[in-house]
């Protein structure tokens, strides 16, 4: 029985070779994309989850009282993790993490930068990185103890071995080679190649014990069978205890396998993060499926009559329905066999882009049994899903109607087909509709004034002697002729470093916690950035002494802090009194998508760690970095020259929402066009059933263009309808997603103006075509009896 449902399943295939090419393409389109977006999810979901410890690991979070909201962040003092170990039984294991650090090592004449981080010896006891040689008891134990990874030992050492060996960092400490780390895997939010022990952060003096240094992550392991609620009461008044200053801070231990996803917090409450974008694509890629889906169902149903004499001698001879049932279930089946097939090849081949377009490293894994248990389940619902109410509906038909000829096409108001087309159209404007916004926010953005001048200006990391050689390395650049100005600072023009809610000025609510962005810099902030003076003056040391505690304030601190006149202004930071100087325009330090927080320029009195340099116009860049790089290597022969285009790391704040608007971008072209080919396929079947219709109007004087608006006008109304609905489905869900900015666009009525005609445009022309190409068929033919 089964394969004879087979054999007239495939001659079903060959005999209608075009419907036949249309379900194909159109089921495999739709099984790609959503197979695609399955891998990407799947790597998401699975970021750090592979810890066998993981029900067990907490990272320690912090929550304020700020401007009336409860802020939460997971920066903690560095004191944190020794307090909490020693005063809380429950907790197995603690470490720190200093974050990213970059050093330089030195093997013999070989030199290169890595990046990596310091930890307490319990990290590798918490999280699941294996040693592929070395004891996990004392690899992190000596001060100048090191593990690397395998990878970086074979950069630095080459294909000797590394245990044992020694490694200059800096150029000032030797450390040997404890422990090889197995290299990370791809799925994992950390990123680094070495750890070295705390140990070493005590005696390079980087240690503190103060509980307002919010600076590093910290790690907890928590015993098994430990009661978690119980626990965070416990730990909820930690920092009460011990930092008086701020004591309604709370202390609680977030759950480490739900950091990747749901890392975002507004008021005190979890509300999402990426888990948001996976939940919309995982959505959209169930649209694009149901969408093919339905191309198969309206395809099937538009050839009703063809099959109907077939289903009405089947039960005459003795089919049954349920037979009947089986036999086009079984058609469905292979026809979504066959896509998948097309798709696998597809997904093989478009996966280095799309994984190049999400900055991930997917991959299509054929050797796992859990892929082909997927793609099976997908193939059989799949097939389901897309021949159920075709199955259905030709089944139903009665023999006695159908053999007598007298069986009629559905021609009411409102069919299964018509709402079918209704709903893909909907959703193919829904998603033109966000394509449209996400593109406006992102360029509305992008047009936004920065506040300083980005070109000709880089900035590099002092590192090795460019700090004790900086005023020489200034004076050559600016003696020379390569630089315009130089200045150092605290962190690099496009990030924030620091902030407080601690300054105090002349007339401060005392209840006012506002968050003020702390900046520091040593001379010519304004003219190597090209930052807008709009009251008083720039840094300049060389003219005023007392520059070393001045400060410049942004125009949303003046505001904040209500100065009629600002300058002369004192303005305490740490036990030291700054007397404000000048005032600059508002600029963007970090997010462009959020709005300019009130910012504290400080002077020279700390130190700085990064270098600014804002070339001469009157030669290329090219030469401007060959000369810099010459001046650098002078003064710091130790270390390579690394910089970065300051107009360039701005860019790189676009790069999420860039890439949410291709992906967006990218699946409405994949469901317009999967649309479109059931559209196609049913204006095709619409023209063939109505040819002799067709030719009896040409000869009584129709026109082509009678005949096509004839034949185009009902699809043109059901797109009409999917506008009406799709418009405030849209706008409700763009407008949610553009809560999430402070700097916004407003939708505007034209953006679903545009939409709709876009899509009207699209459906006019595929259904035109074949419109047009039956109302050209010489009437001759059409009218001629079989």
């Amino acid at each position: 029985m089964f394969k004879n449902y087979l054999k007239i399943a495939w001659r079903n295939l060959i005999r209608n070779k075009s419907f036949s090419l249309l379900n194909i393409v159109g089921l495999s389109m739709g099984l790609g994309v959503t197979a695609l977006i399955v891998i990407w999810i799947n790597f998401e979901t699975g970021v750090d989850q592979f810890h066998t410890k993981k029900d067990r690991i907490y990272e320690v979070y912090n929550q304020y009282p700020i401007e009336g909201e409860i802020w939460t962040w997971n920066s903690t003092p560095k004191i944190m993790a020794p307090t909490i170990k020693k005063d809380y039984p429950e907790v197995e294991r603690v470490s720190r993490y200093n974050y990213d650090d970059t050093f330089l090592f030195s093997v013999g004449d070989k030199r290169m930068k890595s990046t990596g981080t310091i930890v307490d010896p319990d990290f590798l006891h918490i999280f699941s990185f294996p040693l592929i040689e070395g004891s996990i008891e004392t690899v992190l134990e000596g001060v100048n103890s090191v593990v690397i990874t395998e990878t970086f030992a074979k950069k630095i050492f080459g294909d000797a071995p590394a245990m044992g060996k020694t490694v200059k960092v800096d150029n000032k400490d030797v450390f040997t080679v404890t422990g090889i780390l197995k290299d990370l895997p791809d799925n994992t939010g950390f990123n680094f190649e070495f750890l070295m022990p705390w140990a070493y952060a005590k005696q390079r003096g980087w240690n503190d014990t103060y509980w307002g240094n919010n600076s590093i992550a910290t790690y907890v392991l928590l015993k098994k069978g430990t009661d978690y609620d119980a626990f965070s009461s416990k730990i909820k008044n930690l920092r009460e205890r011990y930092d008086k200053d701020s004591p309604e801070m709370v202390t609680y231990l977030y759950p480490w396998s739900r950091y990747w996803l749901h890392s975002e917090f507004v008021n005190g409450e979890e509300v999402g993060g990426r888990i948001i974008l996976i939940r919309m694509f995982g959505i959209i890629a169930f649209i694009i499926l149901l969408i093919a889906c339905i191309n198969f169902m309206n395809l099937s149903t538009a050839r009703s009559e063809k099959r109907a004499k077939e289903v009405g001698i089947r039960k005459v001879v003795g089919a049954r329905k349920r037979a009947l049932i089986g036999q086009f279930l079984g058609e469905s089946i292979l026809i979504t066999f066959l896509a998948a097939v097309l798709a696998l090849i597809m997904v093989a081949l478009c996966l280095p882009a799309f994984s190049e377009l999400v900055e991930k490293p997917l991959s299509l894994d054929l050797t796992n049994e859990w892929f082909w248990v997927s793609a099976l389940t997908i193939i059989l619902g799949t097939g389901v899903l897309a021949g159920s109410y075709p199955a259905l509906y030709l089944s139903g038909f009665k023999p006695s109607t159908v053999l007598k000829g007298a069986f009629k096409k559905i021609s009411a108001p409102v069919t299964p087909r018509k709402v079918l087309v209704v709903v893909q159209f909907s959703v193919a404007i829904i998603l033109i509709t966000a394509s449209i916004i996400v593109t406006q926010q992102l360029q509305s953005v992008q047009n936004r004034q920065s506040g300083y001048s980005k070109n000709n200006l880089i900035y590099s990391l002092i590192e090795g002697d460019l700090g004790k050689n900086y005023d020489l390395i200034k004076k050559e650049l600016l003696v020379s002729g390569i630089a315009e100005s130089v200045t150092k600072t605290n962190s690099p023009i496009t990030q924030g470093w620091s902030n407080s809610w601690a300054f105090e000025w002349k007339g401060k609510d005392k209840d006012n916690k506002t968050t003020i962005q702390r900046f520091n810099a040593d001379d010519a902030i304004a003219k190597t950035t090209g930052m807008e003076i709009i009251a008083g003056r720039d840094f300049d040391l060389d003219k005023y002494s007392t520059d070393s505690t001045a400060v410049i304030l942004n125009e949303s601190a003046v505001r904040l802090m209500k100065f009629e006149q600002p300058l002369g202004q004192i303005i305490k930071d740490n036990g030291i009194d700054w007397h404000v100087v000048g005032v600059v325009k508002d600029f963007i330090l970090d997010s462009p998508f959020q709005k300019i927080e009130p910012m504290v320029i400080e002077g020279a009195m700390y130190a700085n760690n990064v270098i600014h340099i804002k070339f001469k116009t009157d030669e290329s860049t090219s030469e401007s970095l060959a000369k810099t790089e010459a001046v650098f290597r002078k003064y710091n022969p130790e270390y390579p020259f690394d910089y970065e285009f300051v107009d360039q790391e701005y860019a790189k704040k676009f790069q999420s929402e860039k890439q949410t608007g291709q992906l967006v971008g990218l699946f409405t072209l994949f469901t317009i066009f999967i649309s479109c080919l059931g559209l196609f396929g049913l204006a095709s079947y619409m023209a063939e059933n109505r040819i002799k219709e067709i030719g009896i109007r040409k000869v009584l004087g129709a026109s082509v263009q009678n005949i096509t608006t004839l034949l185009s006008k009902d699809f043109l109304k059901l797109v009409l309808i999917s506008i009406v609905l799709a418009v405030p489905v849209s706008w409700y869900f763009m407008s949610k997603w553009l809560e999430d900015f402070s700097y916004r666009i407003t939708i505007s009525w034209w953006t679903f103006a545009l939409a709709g005609i876009l899509a009207l445009l699209i459906a006019l022309v595929t259904v035109s075509y074949q419109a047009i190409k039956a109302a050209i068929v010489n009437p001759v033919k059409s009218l001629r009896t079989e």
